[in-house]
């Protein structure tokens, strides 16, 4: 298939997944909404555990050491936080939104205007930290196949659905998030020619499932970590098992 088409149908899932969502969502009362939210906060800490315990994976442990894994999250964490902090990625992330907000939602303000801004960043995050995301972008790019992003955009569109029905319209946007994020991936691996290493690829799904479950504390009303600073984590892991291999 020409690379590129798994990302096209997962923008069109998102897309009608929040359609269909808004739709639900005007019937359904506010509890059931924020009952609705819950599920998705306590699936997505389960979909971040199966993607954090990667940083057991033997391949890793076996190309740095068995003490180095941990370590390499945990700097990778608070270089690429103290580097997304210094860019304002959280603030430039919900700026974004804002702006789509104004530009397809109208004048809206007050609680209407947060819910759009908060389901753009929360949806955007989701889609786009997942290891699928990263992987199946690379592969469709390599001429793998789209098969992975075909069962992740199956996956958006249940997921969109769960968000517009709590969130609205902010949730549709957030497939420009999706086109971006994983065009430039697949892109990135027509350049790239090969996929990247199994060390390479555990570390950065295990900061991936730790950013989730940021993402997951924050549809929990738990705790309001800024994610998207933290972002530059996921370049950040691949560079700390190239250095900790070296020294290993």
């Amino acid at each position: 298939m020409v690379p590129g088409i798994g990302t096209a149908v997962n923008v069109v899932t998102v897309l009608l997944g929040s359609v269909l969502g808004r739709l639900l969502g005007n019937r359904l009362p506010a509890r059931t909404r924020d009952l609705v939210t819950d599920a998705l906060g306590l699936t997505t800490l389960l979909i971040a555990a199966t993607s954090a315990v990667a940083v057991l994976d033997p391949a890793l442990a076996a190309r740095v050491g068995t003490s180095a894994p941990l370590l390499i999250v945990l700097g990778s964490l608070v270089l690429g936080g103290l580097v997304g902090s210094l860019l304002g990625l959280e603030q430039r992330v919900e700026s974004l939104g804002a702006w789509l907000q104004r530009r397809l939602a109208g004048g809206a303000a007050g609680e209407e205007r947060e819910r759009f801004v908060e389901g753009f960043v929360v949806a955007s995050l989701v889609f786009c930290t997942g290891p699928l995301t990263i992987l199946g972008s690379l592969n469709d790019g390599l001429g793998n196949g789209p098969e992975q992003l075909l069962l992740k955009a199956t996956l958006d569109g249940f997921a969109a659905l769960a968000f517009a029905s709590s969130f609205g319209w902010g949730v549709a946007a957030s497939a420009l998030t999706v086109l971006v994020v994983q065009g430039s991936l697949t892109v990135l691996g027509v350049l790239l020619g090969d996929v990247l290493p199994a060390a390479e690829l555990s570390a950065v799904t295990a900061c991936g499932g730790l950013l989730l479950v940021g993402v997951a504390l924050r549809l929990l009303r738990i705790r309001e970590i800024a994610v998207a600073d933290l972002l530059p984590a996921l370049l950040v892991a691949p560079l700390l098992v190239q250095v900790a291999a070296a020294v290993h």
